[in-house]
């Protein structure tokens, strides 16, 4: 009796044992594993430190839907994203936005830059297309990624597409501006500064942001009543009611990315 009571408390004992140490290997196993895992990730090659942004214009007659934007002034173009599809052809959705849109659409349909120009939505303030490139298109940011680049923003301009990027070097920057040199693509620098530890990527703003807010602040925009609308500063800089209500919606943003972040 009393040795089949030692025998099932001894089998206890070292059925408890066999647990506590299978849960002992089990954490060994596990510490090893994260240990692993934090070795891979602190051996990660990172770009993350530093770096250069860069608000610079581009301009060729071939980039896309280039000769829609000489034709119409009046609006401005984001492009949302593209993809190429199992049939090879690159499709670029761009949302748009201005007064009227007659133009626009007769400007897009004689673009040779593209074919077969879609309307997929429709809202009062902006109206979002689709195209797919023609063959001897340029694309908008080619060359970025082989310089190391990261594409953080892209509009329309009177004067071609303006667009934010993120090389982690000068050199970096140095080797894109090349690339589009090579290839007759007119590179203009409208803004640099240094990317910081953190950055989120907001950019300063521009001299052309820093007038509008002025002469908007100054003629009493902001105030109750307006003491300007949109229109006449369209008409005192000299540009489209459009670009004026994307250039405040956009340096309105950066100020509160700047300030409420």
């Amino acid at each position: 009796m009393c040795s089949g009571s030692n025998r099932l408390r001894n089998e206890r004992v070292f059925g408890n044992e066999h647990l506590r140490s299978s849960a002992r290997t089990a954490d060994v196993v596990v510490s090893i594993d994260v240990a692993d895992h934090e070795v891979e990730r602190s051996a990660l090659q990172s770009q993350a430190d530093g770096g250069i942004i860069a608000q610079l214009r581009l301009d060729h007659p071939d980039l896309v839907l280039r000769p829609t934007l000489r034709r119409v002034a009046d609006v401005t173009l984001e492009p949302e994203y593209w993809t190429t599809i199992e049939t090879g052809r690159t499709l670029l959705f761009v949302t748009v936005f201005g007064d009227t849109y007659d133009a626009f659409e007769s400007a897009l349909e004689m673009d040779p830059t593209v074919r077969e120009p879609t309307l997929l939505d429709r809202y009062p303030d902006r109206r979002v297309y689709r195209v797919a490139l023609a063959d001897h298109a340029r694309h908008l940011v080619a060359g970025t990624a082989d310089a190391n680049g990261r594409v953080l923003e892209i509009t329309s301009s009177r004067d071609g597409w303006q667009v934010q990027l993120r090389f982690p070097s000068r050199d970096a920057l140095v080797a894109y501006n090349e690339y589009c040199r090579d290839r007759d693509v007119s590179v203009a620098v409208e803004h640099l500064r240094v990317s910081d530890d953190g950055d989120d990527g907001v950019l300063a703003l521009t001299e052309k942001q820093q007038e509008l807010l002025s002469v908007a602040h100054e003629e009493g925009y902001f105030d109750v009543p307006r003491g300007i609308s949109q229109d006449e500063l369209a008409d005192r800089l000299g540009v489209s009611k459009s670009a004026v209500s994307q250039r405040l919606r956009r340096a309105i943003g950066e100020l509160c990315d700047a300030t409420l972040s």
